[in-house]
């Protein structure tokens, strides 16, 4: 059956009016809010057509429809236009992240508030996937006589710092230099990079710091070959409580349960490696508990590379062309801000 212009408007008028009140929609409803400019009776005809060809379902006989697994995907793919972000939306955005954040980390952290906050849905946020890391950055710094720190950052902005023990005749100046020379031979080389005469370069130039220069050696090659395990942050994980989809016990607590487990979370979010949106609706997910959902995701990349993953987990009856845009934006916030670390 063709789907003309006037079905697929009677279409989107009854996924967003089922969207805006969780209630089954009828064709007086359509008719009267809609201005489609045609009679309850011919809505009802459309309506009955758009079951017919599985767009739309009725819940009970006397009931009015709503939209189907493959409506919302015939809507989400056709008929939605994103909702861009509003600029007082981006100005939040922006204000709440200008703040003196320090790691990447809790950067994401800031993110998946961010996300559920603004969406209204459960965000999650997946941290960087390392692979073979890469040294961005080193530098020592003074923190007593004999101990200084030492601050490691990768080139995905995984940040850490490290007591290290360091001859107590030792100055800022001195430490600069040693850090300099460090960068200088090392900096955006992963450990199977390293070249022995790379490394018999560093002994010859600092040859009066062998000790300290060792010890620091052994730092960095534990940094680099330390699996960092990627973690999934969550926000706003009540949100599910507030849809009226999941006031039954045994759905809410499927979700819930799905929620506890960081592989699985893991998994669903490691499943989306492409650029740009994608939009998972019910049964499209690959667990069963989230059949009655909708996973809205974006990766986010660093030097050009995808490294993560964010996202927010929903109702089938989600707002779409909404979260989309928020989506979108945070990807490109929290790509933007990665680079600062």
């Amino acid at each position: 059956m063709k789907m003309d212009e006037r079905k697929q408007k009677v279409l989107q008028a009854i996924i967003l009016d089922y969207i805006a009140t969780a209630d089954p929609v009828g064709s007086r409803t359509i008719a009267k809010k809609y201005n489609l400019g045609v009679s309850p009776a011919t809505v009802r005809n459309e309506m009955a057509d758009l079951e017919e060809i599985g767009l739309l379902e009725q819940p009970h006989a006397s009931a009015g429809r709503i939209p189907s697994q493959a409506g919302y995907r015939y809507y989400v793919d056709c008929l939605m236009r994103k909702e861009p972000i509003s600029n007082e939306g981006k100005e939040y955005i922006r204000a709440a992240l200008l703040t003196r954040i320090r790691e990447a980390e809790t950067f994401m952290q800031v993110i998946s508030r961010l996300l559920s906050q603004l969406t209204k849905y459960t965000a999650l946020v997946l941290t960087p996937f390392f692979g073979k890391n890469k040294l961005r950055h080193i530098q020592m710094l003074p923190m007593e006589p004999g101990k200084a720190v030492l601050v490691l950052v990768l080139d995905n902005g995984h940040v850490e710092h490290r007591l290290v023990d360091v001859p107590e005749e030792l100055k800022e100046g001195d430490l600069m230099a040693i850090s300099s020379l460090l960068n200088e031979h090392l900096q955006g080389l992963s450990l199977e990079q390293w070249q022995p005469q790379v490394l018999r370069t560093i002994y010859r130039d600092l040859a009066n710091q062998k000790k300290l220069l060792k010890h620091v050696i052994e730092q960095i090659e534990d940094f680099l070959t330390v699996e960092h395990d990627q973690k999934v942050f969550l926000g706003g994980t009540l949100n599910i409580l507030n849809q009226p989809e999941f006031k039954q016990i045994e759905k809410v607590k499927s979700i819930f349960e799905l929620l506890e487990e960081e592989k699985t979370l893991k998994e669903v979010m490691t499943g989306n490696r492409e650029t740009g949106v994608v939009v998972k609706i019910g049964t499209e997910n690959r667990h069963e508990s989230m059949k009655d959902c909708s996973l809205i995701t974006a990766t986010y990349q660093l030097n050009g590379k995808v490294i993560g993953t964010l996202g927010v987990l929903g109702p089938t009856r989600m707002e779409y062309s909404k979260a989309i845009g928020i989506v979108e934006f945070l990807t490109y916030a929290l790509t933007e801000g990665l680079r600062r670390f």
